[in-house]
């Protein structure tokens, strides 16, 4: 999000040189900076004692290619906690053991996305109503169901080169 009125008073902001940040929206009446923010979401590759991930086909996010859990952070919730609800909410699953990867960078929807591997034993899944369908897929074929470069392709690759 890229701030041109301050959410504090409603007036326009000004750019204002701030340290070596160098050119910073800034609010004259409520004398502070208001850098450009991001929002924070997890995405977690759900893997099985089996060396199978769990891939999600949600029709929203691609119609060509499988996807893996993701999701928001809420407020007040840390990244661990996140990564737990969201393995719950779509899939049904219970995480065991969680690694945190890595970060990534998503520019197109100004986000950051903190990486994960959660370990969770094989079982059934229970699906939301955000995710169409999803299965257990073996280490070796999953990155050919991801889309090449996406971060739930690195974030799969790095979780099976570990």
């Amino acid at each position: 999000m890229k701030f041109q009125y301050c959410p504090h008073c409603g007036n326009k902001l000004i750019k204002k040189e701030i340290g070596d940040e160098g050119f910073i929206p800034f609010c004259e009446n409520c004398d502070v900076p208001l850098w450009d923010m991001f929002t924070t979401s997890i995405i977690a590759a759900v893997v099985n004692e089996q060396d199978e991930v769990a891939l999600l086909w949600q029709n929203y996010v691609s119609e060509t290619k499988h996807v893996c859990v993701a999701g928001i952070m809420k407020i007040g919730e840390s990244a661990e906690d996140s990564v737990v609800r969201e393995i719950a909410e779509e899939i049904g699953l219970t995480v065991k053991k969680l690694k945190y990867i890595k970060s990534y960078p998503y520019g197109k929807k100004e986000m950051l996305m903190l990486g994960y591997k959660a370990v969770v034993d094989k079982e059934d899944f229970t699906l939301s109503g955000e995710v169409d369908s999803a299965v257990w897929i073996k280490f070796d074929e999953a990155l050919s169901l991801l889309r090449e470069g996406s971060i739930a392709w690195q974030l799969v690759k790095e979780v099976i080169q570990r």
